[in-house]
């Protein structure tokens, strides 16, 4: 059966104290509305998202990363709640999903189970031992009676542990037929999508209940608790990666982008963070280093390194404060503080202690060149656009302002002085 999905993302998010909408706080790099859409669309190729507060800004993160999405509006002056966000909404499909916009973790696979479940309405369900403010699922001889929300719940209906996801698959048919009778006749004055049980129970329909794991449909409400969801969203990606052969030492203490990819056998030391689409190929990846948007194959990165976007390293060795951007480095060594930005190195070079690829004229970005077999003496300025051939010698402490052929020695430095008892005569001594 196709199914549509619909996200309901209306909300104003007051409880997250913040000028950005709640659906935007982003979780591993990643706004929440993201992560909710990314699983929507693996299961449907018609997809909404239900919007008011921050309408504009909310739908260009959304557009941006997914074109297709129909963005709809809801009038929360009129129509407040779960149903009236899905005032006059037409779905295309048989059936439709319907979804909350502050459920990061949610994975397509679980969503899956309530869309192949043939009853006529299927709710996510959990069991839990703190229900705090979530709705009740109130069972009547092993079948779903009602929905309560823990505002219009009685003494013993907050006692029962069995709770509202608030994620549910329903026949689009029985949709358009119940969504007219929902009311606000509660003490939120609001429309309540969880009015539906019943009054789909009315209509003699078939209503399911699937239980489902409460951490991955936890609702994220406040900054707490999208603390809560990043690190158990970072214990999963990890966890994936570790079955896949990755070596996670103190895993807690890294962070991995969901984007990020691990080939062949790698290693990840403590305080290590990798962001964007990076690459790690069979790699070694040292203490509190940074990689961001890069590549990284047959290498060994740290500690305390830093490789900011567009880094192409193979076959190499980065030390310890050593900071790469836009560098294609193939069969290098450059052990310790040094900057390589814009540049392209070739095997056999080695970089020595102190050295700056000098790229920025204020203006523009240039490339500095250095070819195979090169020594670069420490505490090197190479002043881009620069070219060095292969096998050529820098001299410490020189400023390089010119292209340097092949073979050469390039020495540029003041020559020394000495000036004797200056000590003394400076100092009266």
């Amino acid at each position: 059966m196709k199914t549509s999905v619909i996200v309901l993302a209306a909300g104003l998010g007051t409880r997250m104290k913040s000028h950005k909408p709640k659906v935007l706080q982003k979780i591993c790099n990643k706004s929440m509305i993201l992560h909710i859409l990314q699983s929507a669309f693996d299961l449907s190729d018609d997809v909404s998202v239900v919007l008011a507060h921050q309408k504009e800004l909310v739908a260009k993160e959304i557009l941006q990363y997914f074109p297709k999405t129909q963005i709809l509006e809801q009038d929360l002056k009129h129509f407040p709640g779960t149903a009236g966000a899905l005032k006059n909404y037409i779905p295309k499909n048989e059936k439709v999903l319907i979804l909350c916009g502050d459920m990061p973790l949610m994975k397509s696979q679980s969503l899956q189970r309530l869309i192949e479940n043939k009853a006529d309405f299927t709710l996510a369900v959990f069991e839990t031992k703190e229900p705090k403010s979530y709705g009740r699922v109130v069972f009547k001889n092993q079948q779903i009676e009602k929905i309560v929300e823990l505002k219009d719940a009685n003494e013993e209906e907050k006692k029962i542990c069995c709770c509202n996801a608030g994620i549910y698959a329903i026949n689009s048919n029985l949709l358009i037929q119940i969504l007219p009778l929902i009311s606000n006749e509660n003490k939120a004055k609001e429309y309540y999508l969880t009015d539906a049980v019943k009054l789909a129970k009315m209509k003699n329909a078939n209503i399911k209940a699937v239980f489902v794991d409460e951490k991955e449909f936890m609702g994220v409400n406040d900054k707490f608790e999208l603390a809560l969801a990043e690190n158990i969203m970072q214990e999963k990606i990890k966890e994936y990666w570790s079955k896949q052969g990755v070596i996670f030492h103190l895993p807690h203490t890294s962070f991995i982008d969901p984007d990020c990819e691990f080939i062949g056998e790698c290693e990840v030391y403590e305080n290590v963070r990798i962001e964007g689409q990076s690459k790690i190929i069979n790699s070694v990846i040292k203490s509190s280093s940074v990689i961001e948007n890069s590549i990284v194959e047959n290498s060994d990165i740290g500690p305390l390194a830093h490789l900011r976007p567009k880094n192409e390293i193979k076959n190499t060795h980065i030390g310890n404060f050593v900071e790469c951007k836009n560098a294609k480095l193939n069969g290098v060594k450059a052990g310790h503080l040094s900057y390589l930005g814009d540049c392209e190195i070739e095997e056999g070079t080695n970089i020595g202690c102190g050295t700056i690829t000098c790229n920025y004229d204020g203006i523009k970005k240039h490339k500095t060149l250095i070819g195979k077999n090169v020594f670069i003496g420490s505490d090197t300025q190479l002043i881009a656009p620069v070219k060095i051939e292969d096998e050529v010698i820098i001299a410490a402490g020189s400023c390089v302002d010119r292209d340097v052929l092949k073979g050469a020695l390039f020495i540029n430095r003041s020559p020394s002085k000495t000036i004797k008892d200056y000590f003394y005569k400076k100092f009266k001594k």
